[in-house]
């Protein structure tokens, strides 16, 4: 099926991918032509590609009526428009390889083994979420399904997972890591110290950025002068190549090449994803700094999903019925994981005691109290709870 090129394509938008291709050419700029790494999936991992994206999306729609009825704690981060970037590249690691999202890599840790109820728990603060309700949304992690919790600040998990594939190497385990990282944490201190020492160390590592044309409101000319995020490679003296971001197919590919070179004790590859958030930085951003029209633009021409239901059914010939089952399935999927963490408990006072230094950490509340009862009862303030005068 001949591919209609998205926004980007024609140098319209902010995720312009350089080059061209011929219809039906999915290979990426810059990789080595031949047989492609999703030329050998099966016909379930075809349609699990879809299912992956399509729970993502709609996972986070409903995550966008909760917050809206006021029962997410925090804010919230969509990754409207990218899903197929997490999704594609997670799809490419094995079951003991370990990466690292960021809070638009939902689709990720849905492919490592996370689930939506205890997703929308996590957002919902719930005494029997990952967290216990001492954290927001997705920042968690669960070494056992390969999935490490994340550090907000943009950059800084590259460096963290430098020392875990680092790990991986010393120990002589064939393991691979992949982290996230967005266009503008290329700018930072610690995507530059975490890549160098990762490239002369040759970690089985993989790092990926989402190109999605801005830092947050600031657009990627105002933040690098380097046109191709994948050219930063060069000063680290290992390989960098771009891929189409909204292409789940060209993900899925030049991810498994980047993780098979790594597994061959080659090092680390640098991919730069070419994609676009079609919502803010989160709920509460208006994107007033997008100019109109931009992202109705890709959301006609370039939306992943839509992209790939056209070549599921066009080119790899699934009929309607089977596309219709998975989007049933997901639907009741998020309605039975809605119902469940509407149900759960909010977290006891004691939580906030459990599971910070040691194994069992529940003491006695206001242990430090002991002994001035009376004290308590005449000078504690309430503004100042467990605080003396006098």
């Amino acid at each position: 099926m001949a591919r209609r090129a998205g926004p980007g394509a024609k140098g319209r938008g902010p995720g312009a991918v350089a080059g061209t291709r011929a219809a039906g050419d999915r290979s990426t700029p810059g990789v080595a032509r031949g047989p492609r790494p999703s030329a050998r999936l099966s016909r379930a991992q075809q349609l699990d590609l879809y299912y992956w994206m399509r729970l993502t999306r709609s996972l986070e729609e409903r995550l966008v009526n909760l917050y809206r009825q006021t029962k997410v704690i925090g804010g919230l981060f969509r990754s409207l428009g990218q899903e197929a970037d997490a999704v594609g590249s997670a799809f490419a690691l094995e079951r003991r390889d370990v990466l690292s999202p960021l809070i638009r890599n939902l689709g990720s840790m849905l492919v490592k083994g996370a689930k939506p109820v205890e997703i929308i728990r996590q957002y919902m603060a719930k005494g029997d979420s990952p967290t216990r309700g001492r954290e927001l949304n997705i920042h968690y992690g669960d070494l056992d399904r390969g999935f490490i919790g994340q550090i907000s600040h943009l950059g800084d998990m590259v460096p963290v997972m430098t020392g875990v594939t680092l790990s991986f190497k010393l120990r002589g385990e064939a393991r691979v890591g992949l982290v996230y990282v967005g266009d503008g944490a290329t700018s930072t201190g610690s995507f530059h110290e975490g890549l160098n020492f990762a490239a002369v160390q040759r970690c089985p590592l993989v790092v990926v950025v989402e190109n999605n044309g801005y830092a947050y409101s600031t657009p990627l000319a105002r933040q690098t002068a380097v046109t191709e995020l994948k050219d930063k490679a060069l000063a680290y003296g290992i390989p960098g190549v771009r891929a189409d971001g909204n292409d789940v197919l060209a993900v899925f590919d030049v991810t498994k090449e980047a993780v098979d070179r790594a597994r061959r004790g080659e090092g680390v590859t640098l991919i730069e994803l070419m994609t676009y958030r079609r919502k803010g930085h989160a709920e509460h951003d208006n994107q007033s700094y997008v100019p109109a029209g931009e992202i109705e633009r890709w959301e006609r021409e370039d939306d992943p999903l839509d992209r790939y239901l056209r070549v599921l059914t066009a080119e790899l010939e699934f009929d309607d019925a089977m596309i219709a089952a998975i989007d049933a399935r997901v639907k009741d999927e998020i309605d039975a994981a809605t119902d469940a963490a509407e149900a759960s408990p909010m977290p006891e006072p004691t939580d906030a005691l459990v599971g910070i230094y040691a194994e069992p950490a529940l003491i006695e509340p206001l242990w430090y109290r002991a002994g001035v009862r009376s004290a308590v009862a005449a000078h504690e303030r309430a503004a100042g709870w467990g605080t003396f005068h006098g």
